[in-house]
């Protein structure tokens, strides 16, 4: 039996021309140069599939004009990259499926990719706003996803401040563990976020008349034990080897409100894609994507079959 070959870890970034995909490209160039790791820049054709009487699906072919911008797209990538990060290994690939499985493919455990909010439309298109939404959810690895700041640029590159949303799930345990990981990277410092909403309406003078403790009350107790547990179990851990900063925001708020204002001056939000749901929880299955649209910083999300984050 051939000896397993060994995957060198990589960060990965689809290009498409926009303003989105430069600033994914630059945000990915930066991290890829933190970690000494090569740069791997994709731009997805997107062709058609053609169904044949004889044999199985097959890609429609290129025309010259749609692959001479597909070399175009991607030489002015590697001029850009390298402006940004010279010491990088940049490499290129110009695929013929759409942009979530041409990534996912060259993706393994280990590896970060990183996409655009949105791309341009149209066959050239890199990212349609699903793209990133669709990465999040289904890669093998971390996923960031980056929003264009001013001036057609990321409002960060740097890792000194990551927020990280927790809800007692073992996802978000891993999240808060990528978060460490990425602080550490820049000696930076993780805020740990935990928020939630009272279900319904009540009357606290009535239950507490009737011998009830006030729901908020029994709220914030569990929110003070769900995050001692996770930092027990996840931040001590780490001490010895990592230099980074710890600070707890727990909060009566949408879980999405909640992470974004703790995210103001932050370089990034990491969160699980999905959380444990219910009254206990922070992270529901659609904080991520309303993070997606609405996150100033970039946004990590660790998919929830993504292999441990090391």
């Amino acid at each position: 039996m051939a000896d397993k070959v060994e995957h060198a870890p990589q960060v990965i970034v689809g290009v498409d021309g926009s303003e989105n995909g430069r600033a994914a490209l630059e945000w990915a160039a930066v991290e890829a140069e933190r970690r000494g790791t090569p740069l791997t820049i994709v731009y997805a054709l997107g062709m058609p599939l053609v169904v044949t009487a004889y044999g199985g699906p097959v890609r429609f072919p290129p025309t010259e004009e749609i692959s001479g911008q597909a070399t175009r797209v991607l030489e002015r990538a590697v001029e850009y990259a390298r402006a940004i990060a010279p010491s990088v290994t940049v490499r290129t690939l110009t695929a013929m499926e759409e942009a979530p499985l041409a990534i996912i493919r060259q993706a393994h455990p280990g590896d970060l990719i990183v996409a655009g909010t949105r791309g341009m439309g149209s066959v050239a298109s890199m990212f349609a706003g699903s793209v990133s939404v669709r990465l999040s959810g289904h890669a093998p690895c971390p996923v960031v996803v980056v929003p264009v700041g001013d001036a057609g640029k990321p409002a960060s590159t740097s890792l000194n401040r990551v927020v990280v949303g927790i809800d007692g799930s073992a996802n978000s345990r891993r999240a808060l563990r990528l978060a460490v990981d990425l602080a550490k990277e820049g000696d930076g410092e993780v805020v740990v976020v935990n928020s939630w909403e009272v279900a319904f309406p009540y009357d606290p003078v009535g239950l507490t008349a009737a011998g009830y403790q006030l729901q908020d009350d029994v709220l914030d107790q569990k929110s003070q034990e769900l995050v001692a547990e996770a930092l027990a179990d996840v931040i001590d851990e780490q001490r010895e080897d990592a230099d980074v900063r710890v600070s707890v925001v727990r909060t009566q708020s949408n879980a999405v409100d909640a992470l974004i204002e703790a995210a103001r001056g932050a370089d990034a939000i990491v969160v699980g894609s999905r959380g444990r749901g219910s009254v206990r929880g922070l992270l529901l299955g659609s904080v991520s994507q309303g993070l997606l649209h609405h996150s100033p910083v970039p946004v990590v999300v660790l998919p929830k079959d993504a292999e441990e984050y090391a």
